[in-house]
């Protein structure tokens, strides 16, 4: 059974019913989420196949046609009623439209006219997903425009760094006193928070500058007892780097 998820993934990779992770190598069902690695190699029926034709092959055969599937789905997702799906599926086996008038008992030119009507909602279908994809694309723009910048060390940046102005005030009210001095009452534990905390603690040390050890401990003491903690997630999260004996610490935003 196809996953409605499927759905929100690209055309192309809907037609095809599997999707490449180039960071990952793979290829991937989108059916039934088997895995077909990039480079290797696939026996199937006294063949070898690459990944790419090896997942191709396993739809057709495991899964049948994408178009069966697709069509399996309800009205409110296609828009397709169970006649359409029946004309649809003769059109996709190749049946002349003198075949499917004689199946169905009505006249050739009422099949001619049903292909066009088809095209014509095809073509507003087309229409109607450029304009959605414009306004789209211009909210994510605006969006991104309202987000905090990434600190140049960000490691393994995903949802965890997309954050507004509007949060990061609030998360930096929250987790510190309301005093000029800059005092953690509670580090927090999800990964979001812990961002905003560990950016503003490092606005305490200065650019270009190397700091010992010791006065590394110094200033973050005045923030919060847990020193190690600070330290330990400042180098994690690359908002500082250190040598490899910790002689020297220097902030790397």
């Amino acid at each position: 059974m196809l996953k409605k998820s499927l759905l929100d993934m690209n055309l192309e990779d809907i037609k095809t019913g599997y999707l490449f992770n180039s960071d990952k190598g793979i290829y991937e069902c989108l059916i039934c989420g088997e895995i077909f690695e990039a480079g290797e190699v696939y026996p199937i029926n006294g063949r070898f196949f690459d990944a790419n034709k090896a997942v191709a092959f396993h739809i057709n055969e495991r899964h049948n046609s994408m178009l069966e599937l697709l069509l399996e789905l309800d009205k409110k997702y296609t828009g397709v009623t169970e006649n359409q799906k029946s004309l649809l599926t003769d059109f996709y086996n190749g049946l002349s439209d003198s075949e499917i008038a004689k199946k169905n008992g009505v006249a050739a030119a009422t099949i001619r006219h049903q292909r066009f009507v088809f095209r014509e909602k095809a073509k507003q279908a087309k229409a109607y997903l450029a304009i959605f994809e414009l306004v789209e694309n211009s909210t994510k723009k605006q969006q991104k425009e309202n987000l905090v910048e990434l600190h140049n060390g960000a490691k393994m940046v995903d949802e965890r760094y997309e954050l507004t102005y509007g949060e990061q005030n609030k998360i930096i009210e929250t987790y510190f006193d309301n005093s000029e001095s800059l005092k953690l009452k509670s580090f927090p534990t999800k990964e979001k928070r812990k961002i905003v905390v560990l950016r503003k603690i490092s606005s305490l040390f200065e650019m270009n500058k190397k700091y010992s050890e010791k006065e590394i401990n110094i200033i973050l003491k005045t923030v919060y007892q847990d020193i190690a903690t600070l330290r330990r997630y400042l180098i994690e999260y690359g908002f500082m780097e250190r040598t490899t004996d910790c002689s020297e610490y220097w902030l790397k935003i």
